[in-house]
Parts: structure tokens; C-alpha cells; sequence
């Protein structure tokens, strides 16, 4: 299959190199212009590690934030957003001949938002997983490819599961669906919205909604009383 690769980090590399094992090619990727923390863009060594693994390697790269469906090859079959936060709209959706998946360290619809695996440690959580779903105009929404739980150890930190667990299943579950569609076999589960979560970034500001704030006879839910929304 041809593919194109949006994401970033030592996780966004590790599913391309085991999509390009696997025999597929990648066509494009997209990802942050520079690691956090760094400014230079003349030096390579400030490169986010996808940009960093394109080069050599003559893959055409682009920065995530400024992906549209003009960057996406015309022979593109799958777009693969591996731990990529720059929304892929619907038109360059459209640009995939085949599917575009997305990888998730959650059991979806669980924890929906940037720190699934945060808020599982925060809420004690004693099992957590992967899911690859399609994706659709609905943030981490669209109907399951594949998913598998995870034990999550006591001792467990968000870097550790992540690191030791979420990462090798995410990276393992895409190869799955991508080798799935190769072979005409495409998964479609629809995600049940009442068993829902989603929780606000843990790097953003909250913001008081006194609202929500649960009065005498006023049921509110778990997630209102937090009073916490996303800016």
C-alpha cells in the first residue's frame, strides 16, 4: 500500500519503519517543523525525528500544520496519523484511495482528548489499551479498526505505559489495520457514544464555570463538576 505518514516523535518513526518492513511505501510524511524547545531550523539536529528519518531517505515532508489535501500524493492509498495532533480535515481525507486510520492510547470511546493515558493514571485506571480507528469529523469518534487492552501496572507513570506499552501496541495495531486493507479486509466498528469519555488537556488552563458547579437537586455529571473545559 502507498501511504502517507502524519505525526511525530520516536512513535511517528517506529510505524514507518515497520510500514516500510512490511513492504508498503511511504510517500509522504507530515510533521512538526522542529522538536519542542528548539528554533534553529537550519540545523538538522533540531528536526522532529519524522522530518529527521524523511530526509535521507528522499521522502517528501511537510509541516503538520500546514497539511492539505495538496500535500497528499494523488497515488496515496492509506493516511496514517500516528500521535499527530494537527487535524486532518475532510478534504485531504479524501485524497486517501483506501482509509485513513489514527491510533489512540485508549480503549475508545474512553478517554477521548490529547491525555488519555494521564488521565488513566490520575483516575487509577487498572486497564487501559490501543485502538486504530477510522478517522472522521469527530475527534477520536470514527468507527474501530482494532483494539486491545492493557494491564496497567501499579507502579506505572503516564511516560512508562506509554514507553513500555501503549507504543509497541499502537505501533503493532497500525500494521494490523494497514496489512488488513491491503488484503481487501476493512473493519468498521462503530463506537458507542453513551460509554463516552473525553477529558479536557492537562496543559491547558482551566477556566471557571461556576455553571457547572452541582447545586442542591441539581444532578450534574462527573465531568461537570470538574468544571473543567478546554480552551
Amino acid at each position: 500500500m502507498n501511504i502517507f505518514i502524519s505525526g511525530r516523535g520516536a512513535f511517528a518513526v517506529q510505524v514507518a519503519e515497520a510500514l516500510d518492513d512490511a513492504g508498503h511505501t511511504l510517500l509522504g510524511a507530515a510533521s512538526p517543523a522542529l522538536r519542542k524547545g528548539r528554533t534553529d531550523d537550519a540545523d538538522p539536529m533540531a528536526w522532529d525525528r519524522v522530518r529527521a528519518w524523511a530526509f535521507p531517505r528522499d521522502i517528501p515532508w511537510t509541516e503538520a500544520s500546514e497539511l492539505r489535501e495538496h500535500h497528499i500524493p494523488e497515488k496515496a492509498d492509506i493516511i496514517v496519523a500516528a500521535h499527530s495532533h494537527a487535524f486532518i480535515g475532510r478534504r485531504t481525507r479524501a485524497r486517501a484511495g483506501v482509509a485513513v486510520i489514527g491510533y489512540h492510547p485508549s480503549l475508545l470511546p474512553l478517554h477521548r482528548g490529547r491525555d488519555a493515558i494521564r488521565w488513566a493514571i490520575r483516575d487509577g485506571d487498572k486497564v487501559t489499551g490501543g485502538s486504530v480507528y477510522h478517522l472522521t469529523e469527530r475527534t477520536d469518534g470514527g468507527p474501530v479498526a482494532a483494539q486491545e487492552h492493557v494491564l496497567i501496572p501499579p507502579d506505572a507513570t503516564a511516560e512508562s505505559l506509554w514507553r513500555e506499552h501503549l507504543a509497541p501496541l499502537g505501533v503493532r495495531l497500525l500494521l494490523r489495520v494497514v496489512n488488513d486493507l491491503a488484503n481487501d479486509v476493512r473493519i468498521e466498528v462503530p463506537q458507542d457514544e453513551k460509554l463516552a469519555t473525553w477529558e479536557p488537556s492537562m496543559d491547558s488552563a482551566p477556566l471557571y464555570k461556576p455553571e457547572l458547579i452541582a447545586l442542591p437537586g441539581n444532578h450534574a455529571s462527573t465531568a461537570d463538576k470538574w468544571a473543567l473545559i478546554e480552551r
